[in-house]
């Protein structure tokens, strides 16, 4: 599946727009993780812990996206982005969003 930021992919032709698609994930770090970042908070610069969660966060969102659009009858998906919220004080949602259609080569 081509997943892309763009509004066009190269050397590919929209044949139908399917519609809007997405992947959402909730994350939250155990009682260990937030402890060791609020450690390393007091010192200052990259709290690693929290960078590893959201990195493994949008790559679930971006598989959860590709699974829906998928199940759309989509093989592409254009205009992809990110967006992410604070739930509480301990979770984190990330969003993939974008537009599920179906390409084929020009």
């Amino acid at each position: 599946m081509l997943v892309v930021t763009t509004e066009h992919i190269y050397g590919h032709e929209i044949e139908k727009v399917l519609g809007q698609v997405f992947g959402v994930v909730v994350r939250s770090r155990g009682i260990g993780g937030n402890l060791t970042a609020a450690l390393r908070s007091l010192a200052g610069g990259e709290i690693k812990e929290y960078t590893e969660m959201l990195e493994d966060a949008r790559k679930a969102a971006i598989d959860r996206l590709v699974q829906n659009a998928h199940a759309m009858g989509a093989n592409a998906v254009v205009m992809m982005r990110f967006d992410s919220s604070e739930i509480g004080q301990t979770m984190s949602e990330v969003v993939a969003y974008g537009t599920a259609v179906v390409v084929h080569e020009a």
